[in-house]
């Protein structure tokens, strides 16, 4: 099997462990930056060059877009799907992903629990806005804020408006979420690949912070999920079509409830935590599906001869 990984930097951690973990399994594999792709675009004939070479006969790509690489790197994904390549997650699911607040609508109207959540356009509505979502503290985040940026807690009513009006005026797109104070600072990443949770930690935020990512000098360990918590990951990135997601769980009295959904989930800190091979799952994944479709192919060739 032939697989691309698009990604920025060859160094990365995720981007080393993916490529290692799919030659180990004998395929061929090439990193390619997004960046770097350029398509021409044709009826009946499409072609996309990397560097002044083609890029051909791929069998699967496993996207590592960056949030400041989105728009362009998942047009190049996209390219990819129209020329058949297989990919765990699908252009139109990273930007579902990648957007805070239409990710959230979804995972609402499927009835999968999160914290109650409220957006606004117009200060003449802030208060309003602020008492459909009740009493602070409430968190304040930037719709495609990551790694725990763009995100701010208000422990009162009038340090929220404040956020809100700064946000405001720098034009930026937010959404206030209410706080959920007995997860005590720790949330649980589970890392779903191919609709099972194949590896989870528990995260809790540095002291002074309540921000559980790791990026933000967080601690992490192991944890075993129970039922309820698995089934709410694995339905979370099933909705929002993403066979590879990092899910983002909160312990609240009411039961777990999903903070985020993220489809370029680092493998650095869950593998060292758990000790788990999640980038051989990844690339088992691909062997599965790119298998199977590869299996069809051949019956109906032989079929039709």
């Amino acid at each position: 099997m032939k697989i691309a990984i698009l990604s920025r930097n060859t160094r990365l951690y995720s981007t080393q462990r993916l490529v290692d973990a799919a030659r180990a399994r004998g395929h061929v594999v090439r990193v390619l930056d997004p960046m770097r792709c350029y398509v021409r675009i044709a009826p009946g004939h499409v072609a996309m060059r990397y560097k002044g070479k083609p890029v051909r006969d791929i069998d699967a790509a496993i996207p590592r877009i960056g949030t400041q690489s989105t728009f362009y790197g998942t047009a190049v994904l996209r390219q990819l799907e129209t020329m058949g390549v297989y990919t765990p997650n699908s252009s139109d699911a990273v930007l579902r992903a990648r957007d805070k607040l239409r990710s959230l609508q979804i995972l609402a109207a499927q009835g999968i629990a999160m914290p109650v959540t409220v957006f606004g356009d117009n200060p003449d509505d802030t208060e309003d806005l602020l008492a459909m979502l009740g009493e602070p503290p409430h968190v304040i985040k930037l719709n495609e804020g990551s790694q725990g940026n763009g995100v701010v807690l208000a422990e009162k009513r009038s340090a929220s408006q404040s956020v809100i009006e700064a946000f405001r005026g720098l034009y930026a797109n937010f959404l206030v979420q209410e706080f959920i104070a007995e997860a005590k600072g720790c949330d649980l990443r589970c890392f779903v690949v191919g609709g099972k949770v194949v590896a989870a930690m528990q995260r809790e935020a540095s002291a002074g912070d309540f921000r559980a990512n790791l990026h933000r000098g967080g601690s992490a360990v192991a944890v075993k999920l129970s039922a309820a918590e698995k089934l709410i990951a694995v339905r979370a990135a099933e909705a929002l079509g993403l066979g590879v997601a990092g899910v983002d769980l909160l312990r609240s009295d009411r039961g777990p409830l999903v903070l985020e959904v993220n489809a370029s989930p680092g493998l650095e800190g869950i593998e060292a935590v758990t000790g788990v091979d999640v980038a051989g799952a990844i690339i088992e994944l691909l062997q599965a599906q790119v298998g199977g479709t590869q299996r069809v192919a051949r019956r109906s060739k032989t079929n039709a001869t």
